[in-house]
Protein backbone atom coordinates (compact mmCIF):
# COMPACT_ATOMS: atom_id res chain seq x y z
CA UNK A 1 0.00 0.00 0.00
CA UNK A 2 1.28 3.47 -0.80
CA UNK A 3 1.68 6.12 1.89
CA UNK A 4 2.69 9.75 1.57
CA UNK A 5 5.08 10.89 4.29
CA UNK A 6 4.58 14.66 4.53
CA UNK A 7 7.36 16.65 6.18
CA UNK A 8 6.09 19.70 8.06
CA UNK A 9 8.68 22.06 9.55
CA UNK A 10 8.95 25.40 11.30
CA UNK A 11 8.48 28.41 9.03
CA UNK A 12 10.03 30.93 11.43
CA UNK A 13 13.62 30.38 10.36
CA UNK A 14 15.23 31.33 7.09
CA UNK A 15 17.14 28.47 5.44
CA UNK A 16 19.94 30.85 4.51
CA UNK A 17 20.37 31.72 8.20
CA UNK A 18 21.25 28.11 9.09
CA UNK A 19 25.01 27.68 9.54
CA UNK A 20 26.65 25.81 6.65
CA UNK A 21 27.85 22.94 8.87
CA UNK A 22 24.31 22.35 10.20
CA UNK A 23 22.88 22.54 6.67
CA UNK A 24 25.40 19.96 5.42
CA UNK A 25 24.66 17.67 8.38
CA UNK A 26 20.92 17.83 7.63
CA UNK A 27 21.47 17.18 3.91
CA UNK A 28 23.64 14.16 4.78
CA UNK A 29 20.92 12.82 7.09
CA UNK A 30 18.29 13.15 4.35
CA UNK A 31 20.63 11.52 1.80
CA UNK A 32 21.17 8.56 4.14
CA UNK A 33 17.43 8.26 4.79
CA UNK A 34 16.67 8.37 1.06
CA UNK A 35 19.31 5.71 0.38
CA UNK A 36 17.78 3.51 3.12
CA UNK A 37 14.33 3.82 1.51
CA UNK A 38 15.79 3.02 -1.91
CA UNK A 39 17.81 0.12 -0.53
CA UNK A 40 14.68 -1.35 1.05
CA UNK A 41 12.87 -1.02 -2.30
CA UNK A 42 9.98 0.99 -0.81
CA UNK A 43 10.57 4.49 -2.21
CA UNK A 44 8.33 5.59 -5.09
CA UNK A 45 9.14 9.31 -5.13
CA UNK A 46 10.41 12.25 -3.13
CA UNK A 47 11.01 15.99 -3.38
CA UNK A 48 11.46 19.17 -1.42
CA UNK A 49 8.95 21.96 -1.81
CA UNK A 50 9.67 25.66 -2.12
CA UNK A 51 8.29 27.85 0.71
CA UNK A 52 4.53 28.49 0.85
CA UNK A 53 5.26 32.14 0.08
CA UNK A 54 6.26 31.07 -3.47
CA UNK A 55 2.99 29.20 -4.09
CA UNK A 56 -0.16 30.24 -5.89
CA UNK A 57 -3.75 29.27 -5.05
CA UNK A 58 -6.46 28.94 -7.71
CA UNK A 59 -10.15 28.88 -6.81
CA UNK A 60 -13.35 29.01 -8.83
CA UNK A 61 -16.01 31.25 -7.25
CA UNK A 62 -19.29 32.03 -9.01
CA UNK A 63 -17.81 30.90 -12.32
CA UNK A 64 -14.78 33.20 -12.00
CA UNK A 65 -11.18 32.18 -11.51
CA UNK A 66 -9.49 33.67 -8.46
CA UNK A 67 -5.70 33.56 -8.27
CA UNK A 68 -3.86 34.47 -5.08
CA UNK A 69 -0.11 34.49 -4.53
CA UNK A 70 1.15 33.17 -1.17
CA UNK A 71 1.45 33.10 1.75
CA UNK A 72 -2.04 31.92 2.52
CA UNK A 73 -2.29 30.73 6.09
CA UNK A 74 -0.97 31.75 9.47
CA UNK A 75 0.87 28.76 10.86
CA UNK A 76 4.11 27.85 12.57
CA UNK A 77 4.71 24.88 10.29
CA UNK A 78 4.45 24.40 6.56
CA UNK A 79 4.78 21.47 4.19
CA UNK A 80 8.45 21.30 3.19
CA UNK A 81 8.66 18.03 1.28
CA UNK A 82 7.43 14.47 0.97
CA UNK A 83 8.31 10.84 0.39
CA UNK A 84 5.96 8.46 -1.39
CA UNK A 85 6.56 4.92 -0.17
CA UNK A 86 5.00 1.52 -0.84
CA UNK A 87 4.94 -0.69 2.26
CA UNK A 88 2.73 -3.54 3.50
CA UNK A 89 0.84 -1.61 6.19
CA UNK A 90 0.47 1.49 8.36
CA UNK A 91 2.87 0.18 11.00
CA UNK A 92 5.64 -0.05 8.40
CA UNK A 93 4.83 3.46 7.14
CA UNK A 94 4.94 4.83 10.70
CA UNK A 95 8.29 3.15 11.27
CA UNK A 96 9.76 4.80 8.16
CA UNK A 97 8.25 8.17 9.13
CA UNK A 98 9.89 7.99 12.56
CA UNK A 99 13.27 7.41 10.90
CA UNK A 100 12.96 10.51 8.69
CA UNK A 101 15.20 13.42 9.75
CA UNK A 102 12.10 15.63 9.55
CA UNK A 103 10.63 13.83 12.56
CA UNK A 104 13.38 15.27 14.78
CA UNK A 105 12.84 18.92 13.80
CA UNK A 106 9.21 19.07 12.72
CA UNK A 107 6.15 16.89 12.25
CA UNK A 108 5.67 13.90 9.99
CA UNK A 109 2.18 13.30 8.63
CA UNK A 110 1.53 9.81 7.28
CA UNK A 111 -1.31 9.63 4.83
CA UNK A 112 -2.51 6.55 2.89
CA UNK A 113 -2.85 7.08 -0.85
CA UNK A 114 -6.37 6.57 -2.19
CA UNK A 115 -5.93 5.29 -5.76
CA UNK A 116 -8.27 6.83 -8.32
CA UNK A 117 -9.27 3.40 -9.64
CA UNK A 118 -10.58 2.28 -6.22
CA UNK A 119 -13.93 4.06 -6.35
Amino acid sequence: MEYLLLIHSETSGNAEAVPEAARQQMLSAYRAYTEALQGAGVMRGSNRLRPASSGTVVRMRDGKTEVQNGPFIETREELGGYYLIDVPNLDAALSWAARCPGASHGTMEVRPVWPMDSY
